[in-house]
């Protein structure tokens, strides 16, 4: 194993974790922070997450043999960003996450679940992520009206860094994050004194479960982890020539799911847009080992792991703007590439178009969120009306 080990699968699977990690970090703060959770909880949930997606990048491709790369749930993390914090607070939000990786679990074992999820039409499907996602991309439009001074540098840098490369976007907008939070913004001098590296202080938490949150919170994170990561993960994978047996890999990515959600942990499950370019050629011209990429991004996510405590501190510092900014410009490709899929069917715009504006609308109905309503509302659609 160890002589299957190339340089250029090391330096992809190196590149693709730093790609994807400065891409969306802060959504996921801005996910758990949402949820209702404190600084310490925070910086407890993203390291399990962080360590999670890195164990499971390392078991996986050792396993299989193949670039099977694991990420944590972003379009999970930016729902859990727009929806309204549940009755219970973070603790029931920590029981909502644990149903919902004991769903991603049970999916592994009962292939009928995987197929009911992928029975639901792809355009409601992308619609209903487009929706969950859009309201945290008005966030760089509604911080530049507020704090223009502080944001038009993050939105120069994620221009000069997609007229580059599109992958150069992110980390381009990170950079200019850190200028910007260290030289414009005023903060104590001891602020990022009691962080260090390493396993933060755990904060004991007791879940909290209910209807509400199954519903509302459990349910939603479910389907948009399955239909906006596991689906299209396992395709790339497919597309670049390997045979993918799914049952298998979601039952343990739901295992290590289940495991790390007690602690805060949103899920963890395989990846799209890093695992593109772990499984291409750029990441060796043997395709027999190119799961290499993985395992080393898996290393580079446990080392990164580390410094959860230190990047939650610094979030805390930057105004809550500059957060959600990033964020906002992180999901943006997301968001084009949802809207794309949801309406690309002449004559069935219609369901699509429900299940959208439900879930990019923060509504509840009896204390259930308007992404699970504008699901079933947009299948309903889709099935009583016929093809034109």
């Amino acid at each position: 194993m160890i002589r299957e080990a190339s340089f250029s699968a090391i330096y992809m699977g190196l590149l693709a974790a730093f790609v994807g990690y400065s891409a969306s970090f802060a959504i996921v703060l801005a996910g758990l922070s949402a949820m209702g959770a404190t600084e310490a909880q925070v910086a407890t949930g993203l390291f399990f997450a962080t360590m999670g997606m890195g164990l499971c990048s390392i078991w996986l491709p050792a396993v299989s043999r193949i670039p099977a790369a694991v990420a944590w749930s972003t379009p999970g993390a930016a729902f859990l960003a727009s929806a309204s914090a549940l009755p219970g607070g973070f603790a029931e939000a920590v029981g909502s996450m644990i149903l919902c990786a004991a769903l991603i679990l049970a999916t592994g074992f009962v292939p009928v679940l995987g197929r009911l999820v992928a029975a639901i039409p792809k355009p409601v499907a992308n619609a209903l992520l487009a929706g969950v996602l859009l309201r945290l991309c008005f966030a760089p439009a509604q911080a530049l009206g507020t704090a223009p001074a502080l944001i038009l540098p993050l939105l120069l840098a994620w221009a000069a860094g997609l007229a580059w490369h599109r992958l150069a976007a992110m980390p381009l907008t990170i950079l200019a994050f850190l200028a910007v939070t260290f030289f414009a913004v005023e903060a104590p001098a001891s602020a990022m004194a009691a962080s260090g590296t390493g396993l933060p202080d755990l904060v004991p938490l007791m879940p909290v479960f209910s209807l509400q949150g199954f519903v509302s919170v459990a349910l939603p994170l479910y389907l948009v982890t399955m239909a906006g990561q596991n689906i299209p993960g396992f395709a790339v994978l497919e597309l670049n020539g390997y045979a993918v047996e799914r049952q298998p890999l979601i039952r343990r990515t739901g295992l290590a799911s289940l495991l790390i959600a007690p602690f805060g942990a949103i899920p963890v499950n395989m990846s799209a847009i890093t695992a593109a370019m772990m499984s291409g050629e750029d990441a060796g011209r043997e395709p027999s080992r190119r799961y290499w990429a993985a395992i080393a991004s898996g290393l580079a996510y446990v080392a990164m792991a580390l410094f959860a405590e230190p990047i939650v501190a610094l979030a805390s510092i930057a105004p809550s703007e500059l957060i959600t900014a990033v964020a906002g410009l992180a999901l943006i490709p997301a968001l084009v590439s949802s809207l794309s899929g949801a309406f690309s069917v002449p004559g069935r715009l219609e369901a699509p178009a429900l299940t959208f504006l439900f879930a990019a609308s923060g509504m509840t109905l009896l204390g259930v969120s308007g992404a699970f309503w504008g699901t079933l509302a947009g299948v309903l659609v889709w099935l009583l009306k016929r093809p034109s």
